[in-house]
């Protein structure tokens, strides 16, 4: 049902995208990456959290760190993750497939900075074997999700270790 759900949003909103998929497992980031030839940032990973009473997705950069403390700040409560139960049973997708398109019920989505730094990002599509290849403007407008700040900053991987 989930990649139908993702095929039918497409269809609808963006004909001009086509759902990919994958004969191996694109489960994790380090998978996906594999599975669709880019490097694991470029992932677009879909975090599905509970903040009081509200469950939201926060869709970042691969190799992105959530920031407890800004989510916190941002959404008035401590974030918790979804338990694997819930996860599809909300979204509509299992976990490793879980994206911010074809939901089984509207949700707040939301898109960190982090993925900014790409052209083209790699979201899954709604199971372990398929993803989209998409702009992370063109995401979150698809998707009226809301620009914010929730994961730390590193510095450059590029500095010298002393």
């Amino acid at each position: 049902m989930s990649i139908a759900s993702v095929r039918a949003f497409f269809a609808e909103k963006a004909p001009d995208i086509s759902v990919i998929e994958s004969d191996i497992s694109s489960a994790t980031v380090v998978l996906a990456a594999e599975a669709y030839g880019v490097e694991p940032a470029r992932i677009a990973k879909t975090l599905s959290l509970r903040v009081n009473d509200r469950v939201v997705l926060i869709v970042t950069s691969g190799t992105s760190r959530m920031d407890n403390k800004k989510v916190k700040a941002l959404f008035g409560g401590k974030p918790k993750m979804l338990g694997l139960d819930e996860v599809a049973e909300i979204t509509g997708h299992e976990v490793g497939g879980v994206c911010p398109f074809g939901l089984k019920a509207p949700l707040p989505i939301y898109c960190d900075v982090s993925l900014k730094a790409f052209d083209v990002v790699v979201p899954a599509a709604g199971s372990t074997h398929s993803a989209v290849r998409i702009t992370p403007e063109r995401m979150a407008e698809l998707t009226s999700a809301e620009w914010v700040d929730v994961c730390e900053h590193k510095p450059q991987d590029s500095m010298p270790q002393v």
